[in-house]
């Protein structure tokens, strides 16, 4: 009975993290649409979302290496998460922010968040594949 149940939440869990994932998506792609007219798409708003579901889904709970002496370097996987999660709720935080108070940044600004989301789900993705393969 209790393999089930932890199956169940593990699931909950994953799609819960993949639907924040999105959000923050979404967040990043009304702030950088809304400033660089060629983004003002539909198509880019779902794209910045599934990327976002994705990273969330696969790299913020990786598979640990063990701690032991057999296992004592660094885990690229453990830290490729760590920073991508860390860019990736960055950058959504400061769409966030933008959005809010109705703050008009500089395009350097907005350019700089955009890469900052990209390469920080890019990071999750490589880290959850990675973290899964080693399996």
């Amino acid at each position: 009975m209790r393999y089930p149940v932890r199956k169940t939440a593990h699931i909950f869990e994953r799609v819960g993290l993949a639907m924040a994932g999105a959000a923050c998506g979404l967040f990043v792609g009304a702030h950088v649409g809304s400033s660089i007219p060629q983004l003002t798409t539909q198509g880019f708003l779902l794209l910045m979302m599934a990327l976002g579901g994705i990273g969330f889904y696969l790299g913020i709970d990786t598979p640990q290496m063990p701690f032991d002496d057999a296992h004592s370097h660094i885990d690229a996987a453990e830290f490729l998460s760590a920073a991508g999660t860390l860019f990736a709720t960055l950058t959504a935080f400061v769409s966030v922010f933008v959005i809010v108070l109705r703050i008009d940044p500089h395009m350097g600004w907005t350019w700089l968040v955009f890469i900052g989301w990209i390469v920080g789900v890019v990071m999750q993705i490589v880290a959850g594949a990675k973290a899964r393969m080693r399996k």
